[in-house]
């Protein structure tokens, strides 16, 4: 399955244009649907265009989508780069209301950040599941080491050049894969910039789950621009998984 991350932290203005306001974001939610995501993962913005925590902007975004694609999975972000201070991201997520009154239906905590265990408690205490973001192997042995990896949603295995340990996505995939041991919830695995693809092609060889979309690469697999996050997730559908040495995309975002 393919989960579409439709903007992420990208400039409201890259090419292509990266999706903004809550009806942006519904289109591109519908569109990449259509083109065969099963989720969205999105970055809530406010009226500045930058990314926000506040509740009525997250409300704002994840009320449009399921206006326009009832009964979509919305998960939206909680990363520190985002506020860049622990305690207002924990308050913030702690005003979030339920999925049933407007919240969405989870949020990705990543686990290396300072807070992760306090923001997936204030996540689960609104019933909005939480997904692990596990960066490097030692995040993955941090994670196993507590009761969350049977509390989580989803484990997204997320591998980002010059952050994860390793000059290769996949190898670095694996090595935390390693590190998680035997999954007690769903896995999916995903790859940014330069490894976006490669990542993408070796996850669906291997049978994990996926993603893609404008947050993570803003290339094709032939290295052209994508019209937008549906191309990327017809792309991705399309295109038989083949050997790493067919994927060599480099990815300018």
């Amino acid at each position: 399955m393919i989960k579409a991350c439709l903007n992420g932290d990208r400039h409201p203005q890259a090419r292509p244009r990266v999706p903004v306001t809550p009806d942006e974001l519904a289109q591109a939610a519908a569109d990449a649907v259509e083109a065969g995501a099963f989720m969205v993962h999105v970055h809530p913005r406010g009226d500045d265009g930058l990314e926000t925590l506040e509740t009525r902007h997250v409300v704002d975004a994840v009320t449009a989508i399921r206006a326009r694609t009832p009964g979509l999975r919305v998960c939206v972000s909680t990363r520190a780069g985002i506020l860049n201070a622990q305690r207002r991201t924990l308050a913030h997520v702690s005003e979030w209301p339920s999925p049933d009154l407007g919240g969405p239906d989870c949020a990705s905590v990543n686990w290396h950040e300072p807070g992760a265990v306090e923001i997936a408690e204030a996540l689960r205490e609104k019933a909005i599941g939480v997904e692990a973001g596990i960066w490097t192997p030692r995040a993955a042995t941090a994670f196993v080491s507590t009761n969350w990896p049977w509390q989580v949603e989803r484990v997204l295995v997320e591998t980002i050049p010059g952050v994860t340990p390793g000059s290769d996505g996949a190898w670095a995939a694996e090595r935390i894969l390693a590190a998680l041991g035997m999954s007690a919830a769903p896995v999916l695995v995903h790859g940014e910039g330069r490894w976006a693809w490669p990542v993408l092609r070796w996850a669906q060889a291997s049978g994990y789950d996926v993603r893609i979309g404008l947050e993570d690469t803003s290339v094709m697999p032939d290295g052209s621009a994508p019209r937008d996050n549906a191309d990327l997730v017809a792309a991705a559908l399309r295109s038989e998984p083949g050997t790493p040495s067919q994927w060599p995309v480099p990815d300018p975002g």
